[in-house]
C-alpha cells in the first residue's frame, strides 16, 4: 500500500543518522521458562450514567431508559513465556478473563461492563481466553494470535472491565537505538467486556457496524534525545479509509522542579476502496502545553477538526470503547471530534507526594467545543444527518486516585471519576443515547499481582 511505503520510508530516513544499536535481546535470552512471567489483575468496576433529560433508549428494555448502572468484578490472568535460547527464539503468550456480575438490572444495562443475553439481562458471569505464538530474532519479534495492539491507528480498548483483543499478526522491532517499529495485520476484534466472540467485526466508533475485513498498519516512534520524540503511523481499514498519524512530544526542563511540555497530534483520514462509510476527507489535530512546578501541573489544549464528518476511529465489536484516538481532547466521555469542531481544554493535576501523601493525586479539567457543522456530510454515507449546523458541547471531569505504596496491598489502586457533559441539539445525540445532558460516576479498583 502507498501509505505503508510512505511510512516505512519516513522511518528509514529518520533512523538513517543513528547507529545500529545495542545488544541483541535474543542473545541475552535465559530460556522459555526462566524469562517467563505470570500476572493476575483483579479489577472492580462500578459505573453509573445518568441521562439528565431522558430519551436514552440505547440499552435496557425501555426506550426512555434514563440511567444505566452496573457493578462488576473482573479477573485477568496473563502468562508470557520467555524465548528459547538460540539465534531464533520461540515462545507463547496466553490470557484468561473471568467477569462476574455484582449488580445490574434489566432497565439499567448498557454500561459496557457486562454482555447482555437474549432477554435483555446482563450475564451473571462470562469468561474468555486467548493466546499467541511468538518468534524473536535479535531485537525483532513476530507474534500471531489473540493480541492487544496499542498503535495510535489501531489500539484495542481498555476503558471497561477487560482489554479488547484482536486476531492477527504483529511485528515489533527495536534494532536501532531509539527507534521502535510496530506493524500489524488484523482480521477481527473482540471487546473484552461485551463479547466472547473472537471473530468480532472491526467496526467504527461513530459510523457503527460497518464491517471491515482487515486492517493493516505500519509505524513507529523515534527518541531524538531524552526530551524530544516523534512518531509516525499509517493504516488502511479495508474499503473504508486510509489514515495517517503523527506526534511530536517535546519536554523542556526549566529547573529541578519546573518543566514545560508540548504535545502535538494529527490525524489525516481519507476514504479508500469501496468507501463503505461514504466520502471521508478529514484532518484533525490537537496541541497541548503543560507547565509543571513541584506538585502542580497546568495544561492548556486546543483541538480542531477539519472535515464534514467526525474524526472517527476503530472500535470494538458491540461497543465504542476502542482506544485508537490519541488526541488531547478525547477525554472521559466525549472525544470532541465532531465535524468542524473547535475545542479548548484547561486541566489541573496535583500530586500529593510533595505534601507527604505519596500515591494520592487529583485531577480536574474543563473542555468546551463549538462550531460543529455536519450538514455537508456525504448524503449517502454513514454520517449523513447525524449533526446540525451549530453544535456545541462541554464536559467537566474530576478524578481522585490513590495507589498503596507499601505493605501487603502494595500497588492496589482506587480511582473515583466524575464527568458532567452537556450539549445542544445540533450535536449528534445518536452517540449519547438520545440525551443532551448526562452525569457519570466511575469507581475503579485495581489490584495487580506478580505471581512469577
Amino acid at each position: 500500500m502507498q501509505v505503508m511505503k510512505w511510512s516505512a520510508l519516513a522511518l528509514a530516513v529518520t533512523a538513517g543518522t543513528t547507529q545500529l544499536a545495542f545488544a541483541s535481546a535474543q542473545s541475552e535470552s535465559k530460556g522459555f521458562v526462566e524469562d517467563s512471567s505470570f500476572d493476575v489483575l483483579n479489577k472492580n468496576y462500578f459505573l453509573h450514567r445518568d441521562f439528565r433529560n431522558n430519551g436514552a433508549g440505547n440499552g435496557g428494555s425501555a426506550d426512555d431508559q434514563n440511567y444505566r448502572q452496573e457493578w462488576a468484578h473482573g479477573i485477568t490472568a496473563l502468562y508470557e513465556s520467555g524465548f528459547t535460547v538460540g539465534t531464533v527464539g520461540f515462545g507463547v503468550d496466553a490470557h484468561g478473563m473471568l467477569g462476574i456480575k455484582l449488580d445490574s438490572g434489566r432497565g439499567t444495562t448498557g454500561t459496557g461492563l457486562l454482555p447482555i443475553d437474549s432477554d435483555g439481562r446482563a450475564e451473571d458471569e462470562y469468561s474468555q481466553a486467548g493466546g499467541a505464538v511468538k518468534v524473536r530474532v535479535s531485537n525483532t519479534t513476530l507474534k500471531y494470535g489473540n493480541l492487544m495492539p496499542t498503535a495510535p491507528v489501531f489500539a484495542t480498548g481498555t476503558a471497561r472491565l477487560f482489554p479488547g483483543t484482536a486476531e492477527g499478526f504483529q511485528v515489533l522491532s527495536s534494532e536501532i537505538e531509539g527507534l521502535n517499529i510496530d506493524a500489524g495485520h488484523f482480521t477481527s476484534i473482540r471487546d473484552g467486556s461485551l463479547s466472547t466472540n473472537r471473530d468480532g467485526e472491526i467496526t467504527l466508533a461513530y459510523a457503527g457496524s460497518i464491517d471491515a475485513q482487515s486492517v493493516d498498519y505500519l509505524g513507529g516512534s523515534y527518541a531524538i534525545n531524552e526530551n524530544l520524540s516523534v512518531s509516525l503511523y499509517g493504516s488502511e481499514l479495508e474499503d473504508i479509509w486510509r489514515q495517517y498519524y503523527s506526534n511530536v512530544n517535546y519536554n523542556i526542563p526549566l529547573s529541578d522542579s519546573q518543566a514545560l511540555n508540548f504535545d502535538f497530534n494529527i490525524y489525516r483520514t481519507n476514504d479508500e476502496g469501496s468507501a463503505l462509510a461514504g466520502d471521508i476527507d478529514n484532518t484533525t489535530w490537537s496541541l497541548a502545553t503543560a507547565y509543571s512546578i513541584g506538585a502542580h501541573k497546568i495544561t492548556l489544549a486546543h483541538q480542531q477538526v477539519h472535515g464534514d464528518e467526525p474524526m472517527d476511529y476503530i472500535s470494538m465489536d458491540g461497543g465504542n470503547y476502542g482506544d485508537s484516538i490519541f488526541l488531547n481532547n478525547s477525554v472521559q466521555y466525549s472525544d470532541f471530534n465532531a465535524p468542524g469542531e473547535k475545542s479548548w481544554q484547561l486541566r489541573y493535576d496535583l500530586d500529593m507526594a510533595t505534601f507527604g501523601v505519596p500515591g494520592l493525586s487529583f485531577m480536574a479539567r474543563y473542555i468546551t467545543g463549538s462550531d460543529v457543522d455536519g450538514t455537508d456530510a456525504d448524503p449517502t454515507g454513514a454520517y449523513a444527518g447525524a449533526y446540525g449546523n451549530d453544535g456545541k458541547e462541554w464536559e467537566r471531569d474530576l478524578e481522585v486516585k490513590y495507589v498503596v505504596q507499601e505493605g501487603a496491598a502494595k500497588d492496589l489502586s482506587i480511582r473515583v471519576r466524575h464527568a458532567t457533559w452537556r450539549s445542544n441539539n445540533d450535536m449528534s445525540l445518536n452517540y449519547s443515547g438520545g440525551s443532551s445532558a448526562l452525569d457519570e460516576v466511575r469507581v475503579i479498583t485495581e489490584y495487580p499481582l506478580d505471581i512469577l
